[in-house]
């Protein structure tokens, strides 16, 4: 069968550092393995935005004779696919869609009334939207979203990536902490209200023993974010009034290399999620990093983590919100070494058989290939 030939662009793409940029990468090299395509990325951040976007325009206005389909990274650029398909009405057009390209459309904001203006009903006239969870798809109908136009496809990783041989010397050494006799739970990600974090700080930790850590890190939020708020200052204020210094540490924009000692070297991953209105997590690839690991992972029972989170299979799901059942199944877990070691082995294959690029990016090309050929 002809495969497609795809014109990949992504305004936000490595080696800035962030969960788009990392999936736009993975799914765009895995691709480029199975079937032609081009890569135009924006590699320089938010800052060159107003620049890529006209720049990466009238690239594609040449180049798209050579393509079947133009496939977005996410819903930013999706104005730019409604003003390409006027000039190539044959060709199709298709944009990966996470979370916030949903529920930036109900943000407050000046920005957030463009891109209600705007980006939705630029997303309605595209040709698919590749729907990172099943959630997403449910908040997308009701702004008007077609469901028919909506497929499910989850995130990818690359499991060999982020597995690596760390011990718990590394972590010392990382957190400058002697960690002999301590449990580490270890939360991946940006650090917004709606993670959780603060909740399970105010709300879990207490009910914990006294060598249990908890380790958060991720990518700073920036003060004057268009998408969700920085929850960084609510989370160092309640380990303050807490006295929980010496049990909660935050790392934030850490280079990958020492992510992944976190990841390889905690002893349990957590996901605790709570639901916030307008916003909602629309996969949670940091849960299925830790599966890749080698972790149990706990994660809250709501929205995209019941994509990533297949319980039993590569992960613990829990009630959001039910500070007991977080703390009873913690130290259940934390308390059986054996466990968490069989466990972690089941749930790294399970990851690797269902979440790897290679399967992935075959999903990817199969959707792509129905609408065109």
């Amino acid at each position: 069968m002809k495969q497609s030939r795809i014109l990949f662009i992504s305004r936000a793409y490595p080696p800035i550092l962030g969960g788009i940029e990392m999936q736009n990468y993975g799914i765009a090299k895995a691709l480029s393995e199975i079937t032609e395509t081009k890569i135009i990325a924006n590699k320089y951040g938010k800052k060159m935005l107003p620049l890529f976007v006209p720049w990466v325009t009238l690239k594609s206005l040449f180049l798209l004779p050579s393509y079947d389909a133009v496939l977005f990274g996410d819903g930013v650029l999706s104005p730019v696919g409604v003003f390409l398909k006027f000039f190539y009405p044959k060709k199709k057009f298709i944009s990966i869609i996470h979370g916030l390209d949903i529920t930036f459309a109900h943000k407050k904001s000046i920005l957030g009334k463009i891109y209600r203006t705007i980006n939705i009903p630029a997303l309605k006239r595209l040709d698919r939207l590749i729907m990172v969870g099943n959630e997403t798809i449910n908040q997308a109908t009701k702004i008007g979203i077609l469901r028919e136009k909506c497929v499910f496809i989850p995130n990818g990783l690359d499991v060999d990536e982020i597995c690596a041989t760390h011990t718990r010397a590394d972590l010392e050494k990382l957190t400058n902490m002697k960690l002999d006799g301590k449990k580490i739970m270890f939360r991946g990600g940006r650090i917004v209200k709606h993670k959780g974090v603060e909740w399970f700080i105010k709300n879990v930790m207490p009910k914990l023993p006294e060598n249990y850590i908890l380790i958060a890190a991720g990518g700073a939020v920036a003060a004057k974010t268009a998408g969700d708020g920085n929850n960084y200052p609510n989370c160092t204020k309640a380990v303050k009034e807490l006295g929980l210094e010496n049990r909660v540490k935050f790392f934030i924009n850490l280079p990958r290399k020492d992510i992944k000692i976190l990841f390889n070297a905690c002893d349990i991953f957590i996901q605790p999620n709570i639901k916030v209105p307008g916003s909602m997590e629309g996969f949670g690839i940091t849960a299925i990093e830790g599966a890749a690991c080698k972790r149990v992972v706990l994660a809250s029972n709501i929205e995209g983590l019941k994509d990533a989170i297949k319980d039993g299979k590569n992960g613990i799901l829990l009630d959001s919100g039910n500070a007991q059942m977080w703390a009873n199944k913690v130290k259940e877990v934390l308390e059986d070494d054996i466990f968490r070691q069989n466990f972690g082995e089941k749930a790294r294959e399970f990851v690797r058989e269902n979440f790897a690029w290679e399967k992935i990016s075959k999903r990817y090309l199969e959707e792509i290939n129905r609408i065109i050929l």
